[in-house]
């Protein structure tokens, strides 16, 4: 990457840089390798980060179908996250892992469960594990919530074999004019379901997978407690990747996690063949990004402030814009053959763009996943009947009691009396992007067109031949689009 003039003295954000078209040869989106520069290679650089209110199963079995990875939370107990994992690598690769409920299930009961995806569909399944039947919001209207499922449920079933192709599927639903597709086994028990738009999806994106074909998950650590045996029971659960997470990364503690996490993970690979990757931070000089590298992370975790959730900075003073961050952080990630991910601070898809020119391996995304269906949260309405999930930073308050909940409830007071981030605030799901696969589709689309802008058929030569310029806050909101009139 390359300034357009002089690079400035002072550091920049997303939104005070703007990117140049060049000459370029490559004809159609479609033809960038968005695979990330990171030695993960991951199918989309996309992370989605370990908060709390944000990455569960759903969302990393649903990111990975289309190529990302989810970071599973520090704080939740090891053997829900080891389950957790296991559920990820039972799902389908293609197949949505679909809502399931019994014939008797209570309508209303359906009805909570039905926002958990974004298709907005339960399937009724027997004792056997057999579908035999599906109920909708539209199947619901007017019954009364005590009813039970089958007494309202749609028999007319659009059946595909498990290893149907998406055209196959996409046809298949064209043809009977449905809006899912139910995949079954040879015994006729229900592997997965997908829509039309699941269909396209399917065939533009690559799932992120194991060498067993499995969809891939990460899992985070704190540097507080037992690393070495945390990483120990993720390793043995098939994480794979491990992130050893602080909001202080460049200090003693995270450099002694990591000299007592990376003899565990080298001893695992000895034994099975499989190295798991390291994931260190977060920090925003080269000096921090250097330490961990030569401490034996494989990757560096870049950014203090920036996430929506995040007090830090105004509290403390501390952090740094973001986009002069990961630019620097980067550098000196490739001169030790390392590299970062960016960590915060993206709310529109120029700044995952933004933050893959300015070196970064893969952009982790926290609050912007908040507000879709497969976030961790329960699907709430403020009076306005707007649709939300709550989320929480993970130095908050609220955080910082969960992650405490085995100490004694003065030092869990104690602990709480000092956050730096936000305990409650609701984030929006948008009508037009309500699952985070519409969100993908977003990002992953501009992040496409911006590679062609430049001239770049991979993620590695548009970090090479993106050319920034710096603009002023004008010149920002020049660029925003208008939903309406100027009158």
């Amino acid at each position: 990457m390359r300034f357009l003039t002089a690079k400035p003295a002072y550091d920049l954000t997303y939104n005070d840089v703007f990117m140049t078209p060049n000459r370029s040869t490559v004809a159609s989106r479609l033809d960038v390798d968005l695979t990330s520069t990171d030695g993960i290679e991951l199918p989309l650089p996309l992370v989605v980060a370990n908060m709390t209110a944000i990455s569960g199963r759903r969302m990393a079995e649903t990111v990975a179908r289309r190529g990302g990875l989810a970071v599973l939370p520090q704080d939740i107990p090891l053997d829900v996250v080891a389950e957790s994992i296991g559920r990820v690598k039972r799902a389908p690769t293609q197949f949505e892992t679909p809502v399931t409920v019994s014939p008797t299930t209570p309508v209303g009961d359906a009805l909570t469960l039905m926002p958990k995806r974004a298709h907005g569909v339960v399937v009724v399944v027997d004792d056997s594990g057999a579908p035999v039947g599906l109920m909708g919001a539209s199947e619901a209207q007017g019954v009364d919530r005590f009813a039970q499922v089958h007494e309202v449920m749609n028999t007319s079933l659009t059946l595909a074999s498990p290893d149907a192709t998406p055209q196959e599927v996409f046809d298949l639903l064209a043809g009977h004019r449905q809006r899912l597709a139910v995949a079954v086994d040879a015994d006729g028990r229900l592997v997965g379901v997908m829509t039309t738009r699941g269909a396209l999806r399917s065939a533009i994106y690559r799932p992120a997978l194991d060498a067993k074909g499995r969809l891939r998950v990460a899992a985070a650590i704190g540097i507080s407690g037992d690393a070495p045996g945390h990483a120990e029971a993720l390793l043995a659960a098939e994480a794979d990747v491990l992130v050893l997470d602080t909001a202080h990364g460049h200090q003693q503690r995270m450099l002694d996690a990591l000299a007592s996490v990376v003899p565990v993970r080298d001893a695992f690979a000895e034994r099975t063949g499989r190295r798991v990757p390291l994931v260190a931070g977060n920090v925003v000089t080269a000096e921090g990004t250097t330490d961990l590298l030569e401490a034996g992370a494989d990757v560096v975790k870049v950014g203090v402030g920036p996430g929506a959730m995040c007090t830090t900075r105004m509290q403390t003073g501390v952090g740094r814009p973001q986009f002069s961050a990961v630019l620097e952080c980067a550098a000196a990630a490739r001169e030790l053959g390392g590299a970062v991910w960016a960590d915060g601070g993206v709310r529109h898809p120029r700044d995952v763009a933004l933050a893959l020119a300015a070196g970064a391996g893969n952009v982790m995304i926290g609050s912007w996943f908040a507000g879709t269906h497969e976030s961790t949260g329960d699907l709430q309405y403020d009076p306005d009947g707007r649709a939300y999930k709550e989320s929480f930073g993970m130095a908050s308050a609220r955080a910082v009691r969960n992650r405490t909940r085995g100490q004694s409830g003065f030092e869990r007071a104690k602990a709480a009396l000092f956050e730096e981030g936000i305990s409650s605030s609701k984030m929006y799901l948008d009508p037009d992007r309500p699952g985070v696969e519409d969100l993908v589709d977003w990002i992953t689309s501009g992040v496409r067109s911006s590679c062609t802008y430049a001239g770049a058929r991979t993620l590695g030569e548009f970090a090479e031949r993106a050319v920034v310029g710096i603009q002023s806050p004008s010149g920002y909101e020049e660029g925003r689009p208008l939903s309406s009139s100027w009158s």
